[in-house]
């Protein structure tokens, strides 16, 4: 397998609908077309809910349609659930009460996937490529759950992987940014910079944008540094590809 670039949204759904139509312009130029994936919120922080909202579904069905990769992301996307141990360092330290299936137990969790999906895949009109977990953190409820669910591709921080057997599919850091507070957006420019630098010679490259990435010039110009540079050394390809690698 030649080199690849796997490029997606996260975050996807109506309530931030402007900033992941402004996303999905950008790196469909970045990237010469519809090559990148969507993780789609069922119901992002209880307040936007894909199920009653007929238009948004048509476009997720015409994005779909067009090639893109739709994931599930969760249900929420919020974290609602008490931590201790290194959980309570990841959910403070990781995530703004966004690690939503990092708490959860594993029929909560199994549960909480198996709508995610029916509702996606009953809006897309095909099978979806696999789950994220929201801010890639997953407690060991969720992983017992993912591994039975069905799915046939998950994602963290750190690697690919089939969730049925565990294989890893891919490994190397995913390259993001955050808008969430101003050292945050200067460590995420930093480190974006060292993978222009140091990550082409991963097989696979993966780099990630949020909505909150558009609100801040800064970063949207390290995106398109970042992408450019990665796009002009390797394909840009999709993560059902790595199943047949």
């Amino acid at each position: 397998m030649s080199k690849m670039l796997l490029a997606s949204i996260h975050d996807v759904g109506p309530r931030a609908e402007a900033q992941v139509d402004q996303l999905a312009d950008l790196l469909g130029g970045l990237l010469g077309g519809m090559n990148f994936a969507m993780l789609v919120v069922p119901d992002h922080w209880g307040e936007a809910p894909l199920a009653a909202n007929p238009a948004y579904q048509a476009k997720l069905r015409r994005w779909a349609d067009q090639g893109v990769e739709m994931f599930v992301h969760g249900w929420f996307h919020k974290d609602l659930a008490q931590h201790s141990g290194m959980a309570a360092f990841k959910a403070k330290h990781m995530t703004a009460s966004e690690g939503e299936f990092l708490g959860l137990t594993r029929a909560e969790a199994a549960r909480r996937m198996a709508d995610g999906r029916k509702l996606i895949e009953d809006i897309i009109g095909r099978e979806t490529t696999g789950f994220i977990a929201p801010a890639w953190l997953y407690g060991e409820g969720a992983r017992e759950a993912l591994a039975e669910s069905g799915f046939a591709l998950a994602e963290d921080h750190m690697r690919v992987w089939r969730p049925a057997t565990g294989e890893t599919l891919a490994r190397g850091p995913v390259v993001t940014w955050a808008s969430r507070t101003k050292g945050r957006q200067l460590s995420s420019r930093f480190f974006a910079g060292l993978a222009r630098l140091g990550l082409h010679g991963l097989d696979v490259a993966r780099i990630a944008v949020h909505p909150g990435d558009t609100t801040v010039p800064a970063l949207i110009d390290s995106i398109r540094a970042t992408y450019g540079s990665f796009a002009a050394r390797r394909r840009a390809g999709r993560y059902a590809e790595l199943l047949a690698s």
